[in-house]
């Protein structure tokens, strides 16, 4: 399975434009989205909702 990564450095993550795009690319093209983030990186619940929505589509990695 292919994977698209999106690397940020941030504290908190929210589902932006970005992100959803490239979750609803990965899942059109039956692909995993690693979001690599610091460890500290919190998820608004928008995200968190979105990797509901995705099933195991998103994927978290530490940077």
């Amino acid at each position: 399975m292919g994977k698209i990564y999106l690397i940020k450095k941030v504290s908190i993550l929210r589902a932006t434009y970005q992100v959803r795009l490239l979750a609803f690319k990965a899942v059109d093209e039956r692909k995993r989205l690693v979001l690599k983030v610091p460890k500290t990186c919190q998820f608004h619940p928008s995200l968190k909702a979105l990797i509901r929505l995705t099933g195991s589509t998103i994927k978290r990695e530490e940077i």
